[in-house]
């Protein structure tokens, strides 16, 4: 969790639309937009490499100190688009937020550990939904399944969050299910021979 934002310089635009994107990019901009608590939305360019860098330190759950024109403005990531090929930010939507603020977001939920032998470790959900305050936003929630047996289910009520954060999720939402390998591998057999049953079928027809 970091209890200071880090900061971050960007300007305002005008251009909207395709064109005006791309050449944002060459020039090595992301365009963004900032919205919330009733203004009207800002349209910015951000710095490709510093808002690049801020994530791999912050994680995508991030609160930034904007510098806009020589006003400071508080806000946190809300979407962040990826080109789904080349792998570089197409955009970004920004949310206005205050100090002391609380903010309903998900959180990435890491499985670590290893669990005994014979065991299939299968994580059903890979974020979980909480309330925290938004200038402590944890990166992560780690669960761990060290030497757990097999039949273990770690559910979202059973997470061990940070102090100052909230499950929002269901309760019951199944995390990570701890199974027999050979079982887990009877059924992928069983559903292999089902498809390959069905397909005959279709062929014969």
């Amino acid at each position: 969790m970091a209890s200071k934002a880090p900061q971050l310089a960007v300007t305002t635009r005008t251009e909207t639309g395709k064109g005006a994107a791309r050449r944002a990019r060459r020039a090595g901009n992301i365009p963004a937009v900032l919205y919330g608590h009733g203004t009207d939305p800002v349209h910015l360019y951000l710095p490709t490499r510093e808002f690049a860098a801020i994530l791999r330190n912050n994680g995508t759950n991030v609160v930034i100190e904007l510098s806009i024109e020589g006003k400071s403005q508080l806000a946190l990531t809300k979407q962040i688009d990826v080109h789904p090929i080349r792998d570089y930010i197409q955009h970004t939507d920004l949310v206005i937020i205050k100090r002391g603020e609380k903010v309903t977001l998900e959180i990435p939920v890491v499985v670590e550990g290893e669990a005994q032998g014979g065991t299939l470790v299968t994580q059903d959900a890979n974020t979980i939904e909480v309330v925290a305050d938004a200038m402590s936003i944890p990166e992560q929630i780690t669960v761990s399944v060290e030497g757990a047996e097999a039949g273990t289910s770690i559910k979202a009520a059973d997470l061990e969050l940070p102090a100052g954060v909230e499950l929002t999720a269901d309760p019951e939402t199944l995390i990570v299910a701890v199974n027999e390998a050979q079982a887990a591998a009877t059924d992928d057999e069983a559903d292999a021979e089902g498809d390959e049953a069905d397909a005959e079928g279709d062929a014969a027809e």
